[in-house]
């Protein structure tokens, strides 16, 4: 998946990333708090900081261990709270390290790991993307609204 957007739920007014699969079929929106928010919008506009933020400094981390994030998976969700896990590189040796999932966002932006959402969680939590209708078709239903008569409804 990738970060289709950041916005702000109408609702509870927390901050939300919208992410949508590679062919912008599904989008899953994720709560996040106000940091992150801030860590993945800087991300996304390669925005220079006088100074490293958090994840800035995680990705220093790990560059200076020679250490890759292979990928950020979204695995789980338990009481509306979704869970991931970092998939790090170290000598070859992989290791899954537990993480938020926005968390996780704003290190792969930053360091341009893929983000992966499990089945699951895209069956029982994405939303379809509604598919636009065409004039067209649109015209065509319109005539037909337009052309049914009452007695139409006695067949």
């Amino acid at each position: 998946m990738k970060v289709d957007k950041l916005g702000i739920d109408l609702l509870t007014h927390d901050p939300v990333v919208i992410l949508k699969d590679m062919d912008g079929s599904h989008y899953l929106p994720i709560l996040i708090g106000p940091f992150e928010a801030t860590a993945i919008a800087l991300a996304l506009e390669g925005a220079p900081v006088p100074r490293p933020l958090s994840h800035d400094l995680m990705r220093n981390l790990l560059e200076a261990l020679d250490t890759t994030l292979e990928q950020v998976i979204i695995h789980d969700i338990r009481d509306s709270t979704f869970f991931a896990k970092l998939i790090l590189r170290t000598d070859g040796e992989l290791q899954e390290i537990d993480a938020r999932p926005s968390d996780g966002i704003a290190l792969a932006l930053r360091m341009q790991a893929p983000i992966y959402v499990s089945d699951k969680i895209v069956l029982e939590e994405a939303t379809q993307e509604k598919k636009a209708v065409d004039d067209s078709e649109m015209s065509r239903f319109k005539k037909f609204l337009d052309d049914l008569k009452p007695s139409d409804f006695n067949r």
